[in-house]
């Protein structure tokens, strides 16, 4: 690490206040040249707002902030690229229609003739082991995929100080290493990097120092590597956290079959599915692992009913053939589905919590004859965020304004209390606090045990390991068989996610029946 005579990032009382209540209170912080410095707090504990802070995207109502020594007022994210500070925002903002590099291209203060950028683009992604094609529409891309692009997007810009705001939640193994390889060369170099993470393995094995956030106030500090998981956690949430307990249990009657599913993509950079063969009984949790933009976007859509397939007998829910009913068709027979996009398709932003519910709970006493029932709605909403322990601001506040983890239990909750027969989750705890993730986690067990078959898409191995009872791979737009959990090691997830899991699924064929 190399030393200066002044902090890197100096903040000094930083308070904001949010509609009466403090999104940071005080707060304290000093980042030296070279440091890996982690953030750490449960969902809606203030660090995003202090990194937006730091990046000139909102004000402090108090506090001060040096840089290099220097005393700044940091009033625009232009403002503070200059200064050589950059930030991984941990919701996206690309747009759709574009380009990777014509993304990339409105996010650079200096002008850059298009083929000059595209070779850097590649270079840099190529470097850092977070592969992207800079001709690729965004529309088409996966979540991990776009989150490369907003990390190559920010290290184009050779910043003095990287903000790091859930960098690896959707990233696989493999790209997490490569990008804790790169971390760990430029802090070498002098760069100094906030890192936001609610992955504890992570902040111990990266971070030199952590300061810790709770109710927008810091509650302490600590030397990562000393520290044992249950400790950061305890100085996170103030307590002892419970973990959640998968009890063996016998599974009921098949509720979701997709038999021989074959589906073609329009987008020339997805992945065509080839002979989708997968059973979930009722009272089971089947987990699909696998590095991200191997079918699985494409998988969910045929499930959700977003893509129709050929055969309406491709996707059964319920008994019943449902390859071509549409997605509230699906839901009528008892579908749910939390999508891995929070923000867009599971909540629309800028509408009230309890008109979100009103989306999904069509079908489940929220309308009656097309007509909105309102106080039903807030109610609905109300329950769903006390049993979930949603931090908001009431019923009636926007989506938008919600903590990423907050956000999510709030998706989850919701899409539990309108009863599934089936139950679909991509990516159920992706950016989502210790304490949350226990609570998603266990509700989704509860979910099983109360005789619902749900199906989870992840890229946590952990988590799949931790919830499921069977455990399938994709890989090229084919699906392993499902194999009980107790039976696989993840060095064998592992290698099934290149693909080479032929020889296993013909072997264990018998289990997915």
């Amino acid at each position: 690490m190399m030393a200066e005579a002044a902090p890197r990032l100096l903040l000094r009382g930083i308070s904001k206040r949010y509609a009466g209540v403090f999104a940071n209170d005080g707060i304290d912080l000093n980042v030296a040249g070279g440091e890996i410095h982690a953030l750490l707090g449960e969902n809606g504990a203030g660090k995003s707002t202090l990194m937006k802070i730091v990046y000139g995207v909102v004000q402090p109502d108090q506090g001060r902030i040096e840089w290099q020594g220097t005393p700044v007022a940091i009033r625009t994210p232009a403002q503070a690229r200059r200064l050589g500070i950059g930030m991984v925002f941990q919701h996206f903002s690309l747009f759709e229609t574009l380009t990777v590099a014509e993304n990339i291209a409105l996010a650079m203060d200096e002008r850059m003739p298009a083929g000059k950028l595209a070779a850097r683009i590649t270079e840099v992604s190529e470097r850092y082991g977070l592969p992207v094609d800079p001709q690729r529409l965004t529309h088409g891309m996966s979540v991990g995929e776009r989150q490369r692009v907003e990390i190559v997007r920010c290290l184009l810009q050779d910043p003095k100080l990287l903000i790091m705001d859930e960098p690896t939640s959707v990233l696989t193994p493999q790209a997490v290493r490569a990008l804790f390889k790169t971390l760990r060369r430029l802090a070498a170099e002098g760069v100094s990097i906030l890192y936001i993470s609610h992955k504890l393995d992570e902040i111990r094995e990266l971070c030199d120092v952590a300061t810790v956030l709770r109710n927008g106030r810091v509650s302490g500090t600590a030397k990562p590597a000393q520290e044992t998981n249950a400790g950061l956690a305890r100085l996170m949430v103030g307590g002892d956290l419970k973990e959640c307990s998968l009890a063996p249990r016998q599974a009921d009657s098949v509720r979701l079959e997709i038999a021989d599913l074959s589906l073609a993509t329009a987008d020339p950079f997805g992945t065509p599915l080839r002979q989708i063969n997968l059973t979930v009984r009722g009272g089971e949790i089947v987990g699909i692992a696998g590095v991200s933009g191997n079918g699985q976007k494409e998988l969910l859509a045929a499930i959700s009913g977003e893509s129709l397939c050929d055969q309406p007998g491709a996707v059964r829910i319920c008994a019943v053939n449902a390859g071509r009913l549409n997605p509230a068709r699906r839901r009528k027979i008892g579908l749910r589905f939390v999508p891995e996009e929070r923000l867009g398709r599971g909540a629309v932003p800028a509408m009230s919590l309890a008109d979100n519910c009103v989306l999904t709970g069509a079908g489940s006493g929220l309308v009656r004859r097309g007509l909105l029932k309102l106080r039903a709605a807030r109610d609905f909403a109300g329950k769903t965020i006390a049993q979930f322990s949603v931090k908001c601001d009431g019923v009636s506040a926007p989506a938008e304004s919600l903590s990423g983890g907050n956000l999510q239990k709030f998706i989850v909750g919701r899409e539990i209390r309108l009863l599934p027969q089936v139950m679909l989750v991509a990516q159920p705890t992706w950016g989502v606090d210790v304490g949350a993730s226990l609570l998603i986690r266990q509700a989704l067990i509860d979910l099983r045990d109360a005789g619902t078959a749900v199906l989870v898409i992840s890229e946590e191995l952990d988590e799949l390991f931790a919830i499921c009872d069977r455990l399938s791979v994709m890989a090229g737009g084919r699906l392993s068989a499902a194999v009980p959990t107790a039976d696989l090691a993840p060095e064998t997830v592992g290698l099934w996610m290149t693909g080479a899991f032929d020889a296993a699924s013909a072997a264990d064929h018998h289990v997915a029946a």
